[in-house]
């Protein structure tokens, strides 16, 4: 298996990338291209564990993480970037990672691997720690404004996710909203609930923001204002948390104790909230692998979006999505 990887993407390209990669190269027996400024990759994979298994692909340009999304991806054909979507669409890697401008990602993904048929907007995913392990809620960025057919194939393209990545067996689909009831919230959330209920997936209704911690859903289904305000809440309260437990356990001797004595159980808590466990966010409804990862990826993130991106693609994701798409036939508006 061949995985293309932005390799000048990110906060800490191209560094962490590599160093990702190699790492990713290695345990995962795979090969990958890594995609940059040639002189510049061929010195940091010299002598290095893995790079047997890395291809560099010289692409001379980048694009940065404030540069408009389309524009960029446009005037610059030759970015690392754009180049690794490209290798996808020509059928030269089966799938790729980047941590670079999500935006830019997302237009790269778009404008070079193209949607599946029936799929009227590609959405980003993103996991989410629980009770009962993780949840999957979809969007979490890619489309601010969102029509009811579009939420409902947000909830079929994560429903397939789930199953296939995830090893969750017919996941419990959620509507996010304001309330339980069907008639709870605006009218596109409403509109998406009928169409869910007609559906053939687990569809088990609204649930409010307080249930997504719990893990009774497997698939959170939102727009992408809401569910990127949902992910970012969730890693800030994270970071919150920690602080006030470490201010607290520092506080005096007896605490100091305390904490020595729960350190492992909350070393286990910690990993479990650690985005870099979980590596990048699929950008679903392309005809492509496209993972997402976030844009402080360090290289244990990056090897793990590099697994993820594995993942997908073994599992036949995209085929899947476009053979539920293909034969979809519920009338939407």
């Amino acid at each position: 298996m061949r995985i293309a990887v932005d390799a000048f993407g990110g906060d800490y390209a191209p560094e962490e990338i590599v160093k990702g990669a190699l790492e990713a190269a290695s345990m995962y027996d795979i090969t990958i291209k890594l995609v940059g400024d040639e002189k510049r990759l061929a010195a940091l994979i010299a002598n290095q564990k893995g790079n047997d298994r890395i291809e560099i692909v010289h692409a001379p340009d980048q694009i940065g993480m404030d540069e408009a999304p389309v524009e960029a991806v446009r005037s610059k054909p030759n970015s690392s970037l754009v180049k690794a979507a490209r290798l996808v669409r020509e059928k030269e890697a089966e799938a790729m990672v980047s941590a670079g401008n999500t935006g830019a990602s997302m237009a790269a993904s778009l404008l070079g691997m193209g949607r599946i048929k029936g799929v009227e907007r590609p959405a980003i995913t993103s996991l989410m720690p629980t009770l009962k392990g993780v949840s999957l809620v979809v969007d979490v960025g890619a489309n601010v404004d969102c029509r009811p057919k579009q939420l409902y194939q947000f909830a079929l393209m994560g429903s397939v996710y789930a199953e296939r990545v995830l090893g969750k067996s017919n996941p419990k689909v959620g509507l996010l909203n304001i309330g339980e009831e069907p008639t709870k919230g605006n009218e596109t959330a409403q509109e998406a609930y009928e169409m869910l209920s007609k559906s053939q997936i687990n569809f088990i209704g609204n649930i409010e923001g307080r249930d997504i911690p719990s893990g009774d859903v497997d698939v959170v289904v939102c727009d992408g204002f809401v569910g990127n305000i949902v992910l970012k809440f969730a890693e800030g309260l994270g970071t919150a948390l920690f602080s006030m437990l470490k201010t607290e356990f520092l506080r005096n001797i007896p605490s100091k104790l305390a904490a020595l004595t729960l350190k492992p159980g909350l070393t286990r808590i910690k990993k479990k909230m650690d985005y870099t466990e979980y590596g990048g966010a699929p950008l679903l409804g392309v005809k492509g692998i496209a993972i997402i990862a976030h844009g402080s990826s360090n290289a244990k993130a990056i090897r793990n979006a590099i697994r993820v991106a594995k993942e997908a693609t073994e599992n036949q994701v995209v085929n899947t999505i476009a053979e539920i798409m293909e034969g979809d036939r519920i009338e939407t508006n």
